[in-house]
């Protein structure tokens, strides 16, 4: 088992971690290292200390930023209602998503050699997305069908058509759309159709 790192140690490790997100996503994955240091305010010899490899950095960049975006699930139902939660939820997906996109070249390869990264990510991801539904669905505000992977899915292709800054106003129009669909019914189908029948039988019959 790791030894727990000291706390400056432990404080130049997430700072690395975020400079790193951050610079990967606006920059790509061949970024300069030394200059990811820079930015941290540490000297490239710590970054090589804690990430001997460019992909040891990408991979626990990744691994941090999908667990971030999978702890704030929890966090934001304690703030906001589920429909809200789930909505600001859905917006830090798409920041995520834009951060592995600078991440693009190298992730096939360290999800395809780095054993359960892939499995895990995927876990986490729709467990965060059910801890969401779950509450909606009890509060009556999410229909009973909504799933996590049919969310998550939606989710993905909304990134794949507005996965770019310049695009992020369309992911947020998208994401509003895709919350409309999981709006639970408030009327039963077969109060609708009555209500269908009775509008149709108080029409005036045609002259």
């Amino acid at each position: 088992m790791p030894r727990p790192l000291r706390a400056d140690a432990q404080a130049n490790y997430e700072r690395l971690l975020e400079v790193a997100a951050r610079t990967f996503a606006r920059e790509g994955a061949d970024t300069s290292l030394k200059a990811v240091a820079a930015e941290a305010g540490v000297g490239i010899g710590t970054l090589y200390r804690r990430f001997p490899t460019r992909e040891d950095l990408i991979e626990a960049t990744y691994r941090n930023e999908t667990t971030r975006l999978c702890e704030s699930a929890s966090r934001l139902l304690d703030d906001h209602s589920p429909a809200d939660a789930l909505r600001a939820w859905m917006e830090a997906f798409v920041d995520y998503m834009l951060t592995k996109q600078g991440m693009a070249d190298a992730l096939p390869a360290i999800l395809a050699t780095r054993e359960g990264l892939r499995l895990h990510s995927r876990e986490v991801l729709h467990g965060a997305v059910a801890v969401l539904l779950t509450s909606g669905i009890a509060a009556g505000d999410f229909r009973a069908d909504a799933s996590a992977p049919d969310v998550l899915m939606a989710l993905g292709g909304i990134t794949l058509i507005s996965g770019h800054e310049h695009q992020r106003d369309l992911a947020s129009r998208l994401i509003t759309l895709l919350l409309d669909g999981l709006v639970a019914r408030r009327t039963s189908p077969s109060g609708a159709r009555k209500s269908r029948q009775g509008q149709r039988t108080s029409l005036p019959a045609a002259p």
